[in-house]
């Protein structure tokens, strides 16, 4: 019989895994068959999946155009802990929240459009600190999403 998993738990997403790739891709991506992942997903025993094959499960899944289960996990459980979490400004304000969200939206775009620009640094192709930039533009982003999460929550 099926062994019942918490919603969005790390077991979950392994489950999930276990559905999005085939055995051999289990295989290739982690040098451990799927019998390990099994393991792994069941929640009544204390065997743990290693954290440098998690990361590579859930690239294998992203290349398959699949969300990464196990990175969606994490963000689950770290949400769950929310009410632990103490942030300096009071964030429960969320129209002020989306404001900010949408400025931050708005020079992520500034900053992408930019660097594809002809006259940018290297033309239509992104140069490193383009790149740099614009990860740092997206940070901000997921950021203000998390504080979004987290007041919409509580």
């Amino acid at each position: 019989m099926a062994k019942i998993r918490k919603p969005a738990s790390i077991e979950s997403g392994i489950s999930e895994v276990l559905r999005i790739l085939t055995d051999q891709e289990i295989l290739d991506t982690i040098g451990k068959g799927s019998s390990y992942l099994r393991k792994c997903s069941d929640p009544d025993l204390p065997q743990q999946i290693d954290h440098n094959d998690s990361l590579k499960l859930d690239i294998a899944c992203i290349k398959k155009n699949k969300a990464p289960p196990l990175l969606n996990s994490h963000e689950y459980t770290i949400s769950l802990n929310a009410d632990n979490f103490e942030f300096k400004d009071n964030y429960q304000d969320l129209d002020d929240l989306l404001v900010k969200f949408s400025i931050l939206h708005g020079k992520l775009v500034e900053v992408v459009k930019k660097a594809q620009s002809p006259v940018s640094d290297k033309g239509s192709k992104i140069s490193p600190i383009e790149k740099k930039n614009i990860f740092d533009s997206i940070k901000l982003v997921e950021d203000k999403i998390l504080k979004l999460k987290f007041s919409i929550d509580k």
